[in-house]
């Protein structure tokens, strides 16, 4: 028979220790984090703020699109698991569209897959190619998911100012020329989030070209490829010749087709590096609700002069922006793509630094934007305003920066 003290065990509630992973360890901390704090704080209070912050679209898909889902959720079949890669309707579907919009012909079955919106596709491709050693460039200022997944790859980030495309493109050759191991991959990212900057077909001809030389891979995030103003139609990567041997090109039904919570993208290029991203899904997940991509069929069959529709409306909500911006004093050039405005802070407030000046349009003038320090080193100096509110509201926005400003 055992004694008291045979069953005491000796503990001390003191709190336990979580290891993370390295790969977390590596990510650098989070500098919105600030900004969305008093932006609750400020919507707590009662206080109406205007979210210029973060580009997440506020309009609806086209009626024809949300009533094939709504169609499609009745079918039972659409509620079981679906196929990583996408449907094979879908996937015929991207490649007609990619054939009528770019001239480029795409193989369904080998060159197409569906993601859950460009950043998964993006990110777990990263995961897919890249390991530790492996270097990627990325442009500068950076959207964080471009850093963020090469480093959770356990890759090494390299950041090339992309605001002068020319003169990126001489970075990239200079660094292949001096670095060893050279990059493994280079990322693509026009029209350019958070800049705004834009480029012509003759720059992926040369970057197709400085890829063969080098022997890197491309990356092309064209999340914005729906979205250009005056004229300005954004090229696909995947146009210039011999882009298929090189790369791939990850595109989103987010923003000009406003399905952003739908989560539903694709990649399409290189069929061995198509076939890497599908390895890895095939692990990870069981693809993209069946039902949503019945209706992104629908979409993309029918709902081009609903897109056409979208960027005009974005091109109004720019134009009230940019130009109530400058009327107030503040110079600002008007983008020619995207979603954003991408705003240099008035000289007399430059040395309050982009985390500061933010802060103080949202205690101020309860508008809230993103600060151009979160987009790394070369982000300093600048705002990003999205421009998802209607034109209402972003006329309002101007006139509370105004206020807040002159006080």
């Amino acid at each position: 028979m055992r004694s008291e003290s045979d069953t005491d065990v000796s503990f001390e509630d003191a709190p336990f220790d979580i290891p993370v992973a390295d790969r977390v360890r590596r990510l650098p901390p989070y500098l919105f984090g600030k900004i969305n704090k008093l932006k609750l704080e400020r919507r707590r209070a009662g206080a109406d703020v205007i979210d210029l912050g973060m580009g997440n679209p506020t309009d609806p898909p086209d009626a024809q699109i949300s009533d094939k889902l709504k169609e499609a959720l009745l079918d039972p079949k659409n509620h079981r698991y679906s196929v990583s890669n996408g449907i094979e309707n879908l996937r015929r579907e991207v490649a007609k569209r990619y054939d009528r919009k770019y001239g480029v012909s795409l193989n369904p079955d080998s060159e197409v897959i569906a993601c859950l919106g460009s950043k998964e596709g993006f990110s777990h491709s990263c995961l897919a190619l890249m390991g530790p050693g492996d270097t990627a460039i990325v442009p500068a200022p950076t959207f964080p998911i471009h850093a963020y997944a090469v480093m959770l790859a356990g890759g090494n980030v390299i950041q090339l100012d992309v605001r002068d495309p020319a003169a990126y493109l001489e970075n990239v050759a200079y660094t292949c020329e001096h670095l060893f191991p050279k990059p493994k991959v280079v990322v693509a990212n026009f029209p350019h989030n958070p800049s705004g900057t834009t480029v012509e077909q003759d720059f992926f001809d040369e970057l197709v070209k400085l890829a063969k030389r080098f022997g890197f891979l491309v990356l092309s995030d064209f999340a914005y490829a729906d979205i250009g103003f005056d004229d300005y139609q954004p090229p696909s990567f995947l146009a210039s010749p011999g882009a298929k041997d090189v790369g791939v090109e990850f595109t989103t039904m987010s923003k000009g087709y406003s399905m952003a919570g739908w989560r539903i993208g694709f990649c399409a290029g290189n069929p061995q590096m198509v076939r890497a991203l599908a390895t890895i899904k095939g692990y990870y997940d069981y693809g993209i609700f069946q039902a949503v991509q019945i209706a992104a069929i629908i979409a993309m069959r029918h709902a081009d002069p609903a897109v056409a529709a979208v960027v005009k409306e974005y091109a109004k909500r720019r134009d009230a922006l940019v130009d109530g911006l400058n009327r107030i004093g503040w110079d600002v050039p008007k983008p020619k793509a995207g979603m954003f405005v991408w705003a240099p802070i008035p000289e007399q407030y430059r040395a309050m630094g982009s985390i500061d000046f933010s802060l103080k349009l949202l205690a101020e003038g309860d508008v809230a934007v993103s600060p151009g320090r979160g987009f790394g080193e070369e982000g300093e100096g600048f705002l990003r305003l999205a421009i998802v509110e209607n034109e209402q509201r972003l006329r309002q926005a101007v006139r509370q920066i105004d206020r807040c400003l002159k006080e």
